[in-house]
C-alpha cells in the first residue's frame, strides 16, 4: 500500500528516516529533529502518515485485526452553526420564506469563521437593514444567540484511536450510521485522557504516482523507484518553470500557477519555499515579492549578521521556516534548539510578557557574537513579525518531495501520468475536463474507448490515452471484468458486435448497456457504423441469445463453423440496411450524454488555438478570481432557460451553462442585458460572453453577463508593422483604432531582425470593430507601413 513520504514535523526526525517511516533525509535538506521532538515539549508529538486514498480503508482493518477490535476505533467530530446557516435555520422557525432569507444570510462575507456581528459593522448592508426592518433585526438577534452551537456529529477524517485496553472501559463509544464504531469524546479530550490519537490519511497524488509507476512498469519492463530519482532534474523544473502545472501536486492553482512562473524554481529548495509561502499570511505581508526579487538578483540579499548568512541563503536572505528561527536563536543567543522551539511557540502564540524576557536574554547574549543592541532589538523584532508567517519547514520539504515527484513524471512518463491522474477524478467532470484540456495541450489524444482495447480506467495507447470502460454511462464493474477476462482467452479480441454479444453472458448484458457502449464509441474500430448497429441492436442481440442458449444445451447449428466460399460463417448476424454514420453533431451529442465529454471533436475544437485571442481566462480559472473581476470567456451554451423576473412578470432574465475545453459554469442575463443580446443565448450557441465573476461562496460561483457575441461574429485583426514607425506615427495609428473601438481582437506582427515575426495580443482596451470602414482607414493612412488582415474564427 503506498505509503507518502512523510509530512509535519516528524519528516524532521532521523530516527524516523531510518525506520522508512519518513523518506526524505533530514540531514540533507536541513530539517530539525527538535522541531519534532525535544527535551523542553511537554506534550507528545503526532506521526501523522498519509496512504493511498484507496487502500487507506485496508490500513485501519490492518491495526483492527493486530490490536484487536475493541481497541481500535474512529473519532467523532461536531459540526456547528454557522453565520449563515444560523441564519437560516431561525429563518425556518419564523415561517419566512426560504428565498428572503437566503437573499439576507447572503450579506454575510462567504469567508471562514466569519461570525454575524462581523457583517453588522457600520455601512454594511445587513446593518442597513438592522436597523430599519424589525423582522431583520429579531432574525439576526435569534441567530446570534444560536450561532456556533453544535448541531450535528461526523467523523474526523483520519483521526483513529489505538488503546492497550478495551475502549468502553475508558472512553464512551457508540457505532456511526456506518456501524464504525467512534469515541463520543473529540480528539482533544480523547488525548487528555491519556488515548494515542494517530492521524491515517488519504493522499489521492500517492495513487496517482502508483498507479502511474504500475503503468511505467507495464511500458517498459522496469520499476522505477520513485524515492530515489535525482533533485535537480532539468526538464522536471523546465516543466515547473513554464507554469505546466495542472496535475502536480499543490501547484496547479491559478495564484500558484503564477508565483511558480514568477519564481522560476531551479532547486528543489526552492519547491517546498512555495509550499510554505504560498498562504494569506505571507503573501498579504509582501514577503513572497521580496523572496521572489531576491531569487533573481533584483533585490539586495542582506544579512543581519554573517552568522545568518548559512541559515538564510537557500532562501536568499527571508526568513520563511519556522525551523530558521530556532537556528538563529540558538546560533546568535546560544540557545539549545528546544529552548528555541518554546520561544517560537511564544511567538506564535503572541504571549506578550514572555517575549519582552526573551527579548531581553536574546540582546543580551547575542551581544557577545558582535550584535550592537540596535541590531539585536530590530533582528528580534523582525523575527517576532514573520513568526506567525513561517512555516513547519520538514512539512514543507515532505510535501515539496511529493510536488516534485508527480511533476517528475508529468515531465518524463506524461502519457502515463496523465492517465493515472484522469482515473483519479473520473467521478468528477470538472476535473475530468479540465485535464483532458492540458492532455490536449501537451499533444496527448484522449481516445474515445474501444472494446478491444480500453481497460476499466484510463490507460496509456500508444503515445496517446484511451478512454476507460468504467467512465461509460450505464456501464457496471461486472460486464467490465467478463469484457477484460474474455479477451484473454483463445478467441482473443472481439471481431464484431455480433462476436462480443455471443461471448458475452447477456445476464450481465443488457440492452441499455449496449447501447451506451455503441453510442460512446466503443466498437467504432470494429463496426463502420454507430446508427446502423442501433437500427440492428433488438434482432442482433436475439440472434445472439439463440446462439447462447444452443451453445449452453449444446444443440450448436449443424453448419457452425462451415463457411461459404466468401470466407463469411454462415452462423453468423449479417447487419441490414445503410452503413451510413451519424453526423460530427449527434456523435458529440452522444459522446456527452454517455462520456460526459466531448472526445472525438468538440465544438469548439476548430478556434482552439485562437481562444486566447477571444478571451481573458478560461472557465477553470474563474474559481480563483475575486468576486466582481470582470472576464471574458469563449464557450458553447447549455441548458438556457428563460425566467420571469419577480418584481416584474412582464420581463425576463436567462440562465444556463457555458462551458469551454476545462470545465463549465453557470451564467444568468438580466433583462437589460437581454435587451441587446437575447438573440445570441440560446442552448448550442457557440458564443464569447464577457460578465462579472459573482461568488456565492468559496466554491459556488457565476458569471454575470454584460454582453454576448456569436463566434461567427467574431473576427480577429492583425496589424503588420512593415517598417519602423516614427512616435508620431504610432500615435496617429492609435488615434485611428480608437475611433474603430469594438469587440475584435487586435494582434500586432512585428518583423524581427532575425527574420521571425513577433505576434503581440493587445490589451483589450485596444481591440476594434472589423469593419471595412477600418480597413481603408488603415490602408489610405499607413498602406506604406502597415498592412491590415481580418480573419473570421471559422475561416
Amino acid at each position: 500500500i503506498p505509503v507518502g513520504p512523510g509530512r509535519g514535523s516528524a519528516a524532521g526526525s532521523l530516527v524516523s528516516y531510518v525506520l522508512e517511516i519518513t523518506d526524505l533525509d533530514p540531514i540533507k535538506h536541513n530539517l530539525l529533529f527538535e522541531r519534532f521532538l525535544n527535551p523542553e515539549r511537554v506534550s507528545m508529538p503526532d506521526v501523522d502518515v498519509d496512504f493511498c486514498v484507496e487502500r487507506r480503508g485496508e490500513v485501519i482493518d490492518y491495526v483492527t485485526q493486530k490490536y484487536g477490535a475493541d481497541k481500535v476505533c474512529q473519532i467523532v467530530t461536531f459540526g456547528t452553526l454557522a453565520a449563515r446557516n444560523a441564519m437560516k435555520s431561525v429563518a425556518r422557525v419564523y415561517d419566512i420564506p426560504f428565498a428572503q432569507s437566503n437573499q439576507w444570510a447572503q450579506l454575510i462575507p462567504a469567508e471562514p469563521k466569519i461570525k454575524i456581528d462581523d457583517a453588522l459593522k457600520e455601512g454594511m448592508e445587513l446593518r442597513k437593514l438592522y436597523d430599519t426592518d424589525p423582522t431583520v433585526k429579531k432574525l439576526v438577534d435569534m441567530a446570534k444567540a444560536i450561532e456556533g452551537l453544535k448541531n450535528n456529529t461526523g467523523m474526523h477524517a483520519a483521526g483513529v484511536i489505538i488503546s492497550k485496553m478495551p475502549l468502553s472501559d475508558v472512553v464512551p463509544v457508540e457505532p456511526s450510521k456506518e456501524g464504525i464504531i467512534v469515541t463520543e469524546y473529540t480528539m482533544i479530550e480523547d488525548e487528555h485522557i491519556g488515548l494515542l490519537k494517530m492521524d491515517f490519511l488519504g493522499l489521492r497524488n500517492l495513487t496517482i504516482i502508483h498507479n502511474a509507476l504500475k503503468m511505467i512498469q507495464k511500458r517498459t519492463g522496469e520499476w522505477l523507484e520513485i524515492n530515489q530519482i535525482p533533485l535537480d532534474d532539468q526538464l522536471t523544473f523546465d516543466l515547473l518553470q513554464r507554469g505546466d502545472t495542472d496535475g502536480v501536486f499543490q501547484l496547479e492553482s491559478s495564484g500558484m500557477k503564477k508565483l511558480v512562473k514568477d519564481l522560476k524554481p531551479s532547486v528543489f529548495e526552492d519547491l517546498g519555499a512555495l509550499v510554505a509561502l504560498f498562504r494569506p499570511g505571507p503573501l498579504g505581508s509582501g514577503m513572497v515579492q521580496d523572496f521572489v526579487e531576491r531569487k533573481h538578483g533584483r533585490q539586495k540579499i542582506e544579512y543581519a549578521h554573517p552568522l545568518l548568512e548559512p541559515i538564510l541563503k537557500d532562501t536568499y536572505g527571508t526568513i520563511v521556516y519556522q525551523e530558521q528561527i530556532m537556528q538563529i536563536f540558538q546560533t546568535l543567543a546560544d540557545y539549545s534548539l528546544g529552548q528555541a522551539d518554546n520561544v517560537r511557540r511564544m511567538m506564535g502564540k503572541k504571549q506578550i510578557e514572555k517575549m519582552a524576557e526573551q527579548k531581553g536574554l536574546f540582546i543580551e547574549r547575542s551581544a557577545a557574537h558582535g550584535m550592537t543592541e540596535k541590531g539585536a532589538t530590530e533582528l528580534f523584532e523582525q523575527i517576532e513579525k514573520f513568526a506567525s508567517y513561517c512555516f513547519n519547514r520538514s512539512h514543507s520539504a515532505a510535501y515539496a518531495f511529493v510536488s516534485y515527484q508527480t511533476a517528475y513524471l508529468k515531465a518524463h512518463y506524461p502519457v502515463e501520468y496523465m492517465s493515472a491522474l484522469l482515473s483519479s477524478v473520473s467521478s468528477d467532470q470538472e476535473k475530468t475536463q479540465l485535464y483532458i484540456a492540458e492532455c490536449q495541450k501537451m499533444g496527448i489524444k484522449v481516445l474515445a474507448p474501444d472494446i478491444n482495447k480500453s481497460n476499466a480506467k484510463f490507460t496509456p495507447d500508444g503515445n496517446n490515452i484511451r478512454f476507460g470502460l468504467a467512465s461509460i454511462k450505464n456501464v457496471g464493474e461486472g460486464v467490465i471484468e467478463l469484457i477484460e477476462k474474455e479477451r484473454e482467452t483463445e478467441e482473443g479480441e472481439f471481431k464484431s458486435l455480433y462476436d462480443f454479444c455471443t461471448r458475452i453472458d447477456t445476464k450481465a448484458l443488457n440492452t441499455r448497456t449496449l447501447e451506451s457502449l455503441i453510442k460512446s464509441g466503443a466498437f467504432a474500430n470494429i463496426e463502420k457504423s454507430r446508427k446502423q448497429l442501433i437500427e440492428n441492436l433488438e434482432p442482433l442481440m436475439a440472434s445472439a441469445k439463440r446462439q447462447n442458449e444452443s451453445k449452453m444445451l449444446g444443440q450448436a447449428s449443424l453448419f457452425a463453423g462451415m463457411t461459404t466460399s466468401s470466407g463469411v460463417e454462415l452462423d453468423t448476424y449479417t447487419l441490414t440496411g445503410s452503413d451510413a454514420e451519424f453526423d460530427d453533431k449527434q456523435i458529440q451529442a452522444f459522446e456527452k450524454e454517455y462520456l460526459g465529454f466531448y472526445v472525438t471533436s468538440h465544438p469548439l475544437s476548430s478556434i482552439v488555438d485562437k481562444l486566447p485571442f477571444l478571451t481573458t481566462h478560461n472557465i477553470a480559472e474563474l474559481k480563483d478570481m475575486p468576486n466582481d473581476k470582470p472576464v471574458t470567456i469563449c464557450g458553447l451554451l447549455s441548458q438556457v432557460r428563460q425566467i420571469p423576473t419577480k418584481k416584474d412578470p412582464t420581463k425576463f432574465l436567462k440562465a444556463g451553462l457555458i462551458e469551454d475545453l476545462t470545465g463549465k459554469v453557470e451564467f444568468v442575463a438580466f433583462h437589460k442585458t437581454l435587451i441587446n443580446y437575447n438573440t445570441f443565448i440560446e442552448s448550442e450557441k457557440k458564443v464569447i460572453m464577457s460578465g462579472k465573476v459573482q461568488k456565492k461562496d468559496e466554491d459556488q460561483f457565476s458569471i454575470i453577463v454584460d454582453s454576448v457575441k456569436a463566434i461567427e461574429n467574431s473576427n480577429i485583426v492583425t496589424l503588420s508593422l512593415k517598417e519602423e514607425m516614427k512616435f508620431e506615427e504610432l500615435v496617429g495609428l492609435k488615434d485611428v483604432l480608437a475611433h474603430f473601438k469594438g469587440g475584435d481582437p487586435l494582434v500586432v506582427s512585428v518583423h524581427e531582425e532575425d527574420g521571425s515575426d513577433s505576434r503581440i495580443l493587445c490589451d483589450s482596451h485596444f481591440w476594434v470593430d472589423a469593419s471595412n470602414e477600418l480597413v481603408h482607414a488603415v490602408n489610405n493612412n499607413f498602406a506604406q507601413k502597415v498592412g491590415i488582415a481580418v480573419k473570421s474564427l471559422d475561416d
